[in-house]
């Protein structure tokens, strides 16, 4: 796998305060950061390290204090919250640790849901959320709704409602955090299989270090300011963890089978 040189978020003298009663509190000092077309990029920081604020000042969901957040080389912190909408249902897709799903609708419904605003016929919707939540592992969940599915699933339907308009971006929020070891490894698989399909852009954020492990560039944040980044190489991340996991679930007759083949 090849690393990509095209920088699809530009972040430049970026710091956002923040003013309670009298005092002002500094959330983000001084942050430079490019992410490209392509990477599994991690925020890695404790609580109240500020990797929250940054993240919504790359979704535009809150405005900067002072600087410039470039996405697909447009400022988003210069657009009015109708041309930002617009600019989201476009390009950007959100997975979130609440799941934020629907709790009225089934899990089609739920996934399809972004389709709806770009004007897509209910028929169309509806084959593509099913086409999503089969690469998710929930083709036997299409009418079920989030009551009646578990965290794990729930989830799963939010990375299918968050890849389903293929979006250039998709903005992960601690996207494990209510989630198990086992589950947590499961979804962070499907989400970098997703990703890199498209070869579409995953911007994490987590306090997780080992959610971090299937990141290849990993932003460590405290107190405001990035302390440092790490790249590596993407096929470090298959081989150690992506490789090994989808090797495990080889059966014993799939192994049997092979070996009969071969002879």
């Amino acid at each position: 796998m090849t690393k990509h040189s095209e920088v699809v978020i530009s972040v430049k003298g970026l710091r956002k305060v923040y003013r309670i009663g009298n005092e002002k509190v500094v959330a983000l000092r001084q942050i430079d950061l490019d992410i490209h077309r392509g990477e599994i990029c991690c925020i890695l920081g404790t609580s109240g390290s500020g990797k929250s604020t940054l993240l919504n000042m790359m979704a535009g969901l809150e405005k900067p204090s002072k600087g410039t957040i470039l996405i697909k080389s447009e400022a988003i912190e210069k657009m009015s919250e109708k041309q930002l909408a617009k600019f989201r249902q476009r390009n950007i897709g959100f997975i979130f640790q609440s799941y934020n799903l629907l709790s009225a609708l089934t899990a089609i419904e739920n996934v399809a849901m972004p389709l709806i605003f770009r004007g897509m016929p209910k028929a169309l919707r509806e084959k593509r959320a099913k086409k999503y939540l089969k690469m998710v592992g929930l083709g036997d969940r299409y009418h079920h709704k989030p009551t009646q599915m578990s965290g794990g699933q729930q989830q799963r339907v939010g990375i299918a409602r968050a890849f389903v308009g293929t979006p250039e971006i998709v903005f992960a929020d601690e996207p494990t955090g209510n989630l198990d070891t086992k589950t947590s490894i499961e979804v962070m698989h499907i989400m970098w299989r997703m990703a890199r399909e498209k070869d579409q852009t995953i911007v994490i954020v987590t306090h997780d270090p080992e959610v971090a492990l299937y990141a290849d560039k990993v932003v460590n944040i405290r107190d405001g300011d990035i302390q440092s980044v790490e790249e590596r190489p993407e096929d470090d991340v298959y081989e150690k963890f992506i490789k090994p996991y989808e090797e495990s679930f080889i059966t014993a007759d799939d192994i049997t089978e092979a070996a009969s083949a071969a002879l």
